[in-house]
């Protein structure tokens, strides 16, 4: 019996764990096609870049914070409240991510100042 409620509390605990909020640098990008910027200018380019990675820095402090709150929910009562909650932005920062991603392919493609 006591073995049983073992498992059942480290099962418990092992889905509250991967149900935490990663942190931003642990998020990969999701890839996406270059060929969506292909008719842009380098300027045009170049002020996406910039306002996808404001972006990408509003979403990561957010992530932080939702990560950090898992982690204290976790320890304090077993679940991540955080994510439970709606904070985790993982899609969004892997989208993100991806089309900063394809931005620089393509301006780099077009030999655009990075």
């Amino acid at each position: 019996m006591k073995t049983i409620i073992n498992l059942g509390i480290l099962s418990v605990a092992a889905i509250a764990i991967s149900a935490c909020a990663k942190q931003p640098d642990e998020i990969a990008a999701i890839p996406m096609e270059s060929s969506m910027y292909a008719g842009q200018s380098c300027s045009y380019l170049g002020q996406t870049k910039v306002k996808l990675s404001q972006d990408l820095a509003s979403l990561s402090a957010e992530q932080k914070s939702a990560a950090s709150g898992d982690a204290l929910g976790v320890f304090l009562l077993g679940l991540p409240l955080s994510s439970m909650s709606g904070g985790d932005k993982e899609a969004a920062i892997s989208v993100t991510k991806g089309k900063i991603d394809a931005i620089d392919q393509e301006m780099a493609r077009k030999h655009c100042p990075m």
